[in-house]
């Protein structure tokens, strides 16, 4: 298939509408087989204005006269409406974006054809290997291999006839005889008892209590797919209504209950890490097939107890192994966000859900990550919709049969380089050897605005206050005569 297969027409003239505060742009409108650009004109910046196709959730047309509106709405929740001239060009552009943004070919997506100056196909992949972390932690335990490792898994296939495994039952009774005399096990099920037991009649459930001394289940629910999906969606909606008292949207924000997810994802995490460092446990978390919710319980625990996962470098390596190689399945998640039209069917923004808690740990401990927002938000877009190769797919294994790490660039190249490092790094942060304990208090749990209102009201104002942070440090360094700030966490050329 060739993208000019799709393009109905190549060009027209429009006005592009941003939002709120952004000036109107008006120039000559292009399709191409990723992107959708604007260019102003000699009479204005040379620069154009891009839009990568993918990027787009849901579009709707309209047509009056001898002219058409399009409105885009975004997977990173911007709304943006292009005027057009003439109704034919206006239905044909239409056309051809609902065409190029819903390709289902992975191979044929833009990180496969996206060649950015200065990086070479490779670098960056083995930035954050998952050895790296295993050895460190084989370095500070001397137990059974990696017993005192948070453990993650699905579902044991116990089934209606509630079957054994006799390998499940040897490994964790190995992961209590590697620990210290006395250790008790608890099983984190992040299922309702109800679901759980429902679960056995298509050949799950749960373990039976009798195989497995030493451990004790709780269950620990957390929504997962079509709930946590319709609670982003009407959050976003919610947001997008300027006209509503403040009532209103009070009452619109706890309707949704995107921050009740938001508590109950803290409120396990803390448990398990709880139970690890003041009870000497060892944990295991697992829910239906262990490359959802599990992968958000596991991650968030690690950040609370370990403090190089806080750092800029530990937490890319806490992505890429918990999330990328563990097998989150990006491509079903992400494949539409808040605006699409279509039912769900595997979508659900869980990964949107960790960053949202992991935003909520900055925001009470403002000196303890070495990130600032601006690294949740990239992570939010490309998670989306990228020009690098990243998130493409939905396992390892599905990324070794396109050739992902050969064939396309990482993300962690550009974030990584040191123009980026400035916009990502929290100027104020002090390693904390501690572990931090968030609050789940109502009072203590905020909306993220930084996201859910950035194009409704302008960043700006914060983006400022963050450089003028950067400012006020660098001058103070200089002033001691000091090096310039260096982390520990600096990836290695």
């Amino acid at each position: 298939m060739e993208f000019s297969e799709l393009i109905r027409t190549g060009r027209a003239q429009a006005e592009l509408l941003r939002g709120p505060e952004a000036p109107p742009l008006r120039g000559t409108l292009c399709v191409t087989g990723h992107h959708l650009l604007l260019s102003p004109g000699p009479q204005a910046t040379p620069d154009l204005w891009l839009l990568l196709l993918r990027s787009v959730d849901s579009i709707e047309k309209r047509v009056a006269g001898d002219s058409g509106t399009i409105t885009l709405r975004c997977k990173d929740l911007r709304v943006l409406q292009l005027d057009i001239e003439g109704v034919e060009a206006t239905l044909d552009i239409a056309r051809s974006i609902e065409a190029l943004s819903s390709l289902e070919s992975v191979i044929t997506s833009y990180p496969f054809y996206h060649r950015p100056k200065g990086l070479r196909l490779g670098d960056a992949w083995h930035f954050h290997p998952p050895e790296r972390y295993y050895k460190r932690v084989a370095r500070e335990t001397t137990a059974w291999r990696l017993s005192e490792v948070l453990l993650r898994s699905s579902q044991p296939l116990t089934g209606p006839q509630k079957r054994r495994c006799a390998e499940d039952e040897e490994l964790l009774r190995a992961v209590l005889e590697g620990a210290p005399p006395g250790t008790r096990g608890f099983i984190v099920d992040t299922r309702s008892a109800q679901t759980a037991k429902h679960a056995r009649l298509t050949g799950g459930g749960t373990e039976a209590k009798a195989a497995y001394p030493g451990w004790k289940r709780l269950h620990r629910p957390l929504e997962r797919g079509r709930p946590l999906q319709e609670s982003f969606v009407r959050l976003v909606e919610a947001c997008g209504d300027l006209e509503q008292s403040m009532d209103r949207w009070l009452s619109r924000l706890e309707g949704c209950r995107w921050l009740a997810h938001v508590k109950e994802a803290l409120s396990t995490a803390c448990l398990a890490a709880q139970g690890m460092e003041r009870e000497g446990a060892c944990i295991l978390v697992h829910g239906a097939e262990g490359m959802d919710s599990t992968l958000l319980v596991t991650s968030l625990a690690q950040l609370i107890l370990d403090p190089l996962s806080r750092t800029m470098a530990g937490f890319q390596e806490l992505v890429e192994r918990e999330w990328i190689q563990a097998g989150h399945p990006f491509q079903l998640r992400c494949a539409h966000s808040a605006f699409s039209h279509a039912r769900p069917k595997h979508e659900a923004p869980t990964f949107l859900l960790f960053l949202d808690c992991v935003w909520q740990l900055g925001r009470q401990f403002p000196l303890s990550l070495e990130f600032g927002e601006g690294l949740l938000l990239a992570l939010f877009e490309h998670a989306y919709a990228s020009p690098f190769g990243t998130f493409l797919c939905n396992s390892e294994k599905e990324r070794c049969l396109c050739e992902v790490r050969t064939r396309t660039h990482s993300l962690w190249s550009v974030l990584n380089q040191p123009k980026e490092q400035r916009k990502l790094r929290n100027p104020l942060y002090v390693l904390n050897p501690l572990a931090i304990w968030p609050s789940v208090e109502p009072q203590s749990l905020r909306l993220w605005q930084g996201l859910f209102l950035r194009w409704i009201h302008p960043s700006e104002p914060s983006e400022v206050a963050w450089e003028k942070v950067w400012q006020i440090v660098t001058d103070k360094e200089k002033t001691e005569g000091s090096q310039p700030m260096v982390s520990a966490s600096e990836p290695q050329p």
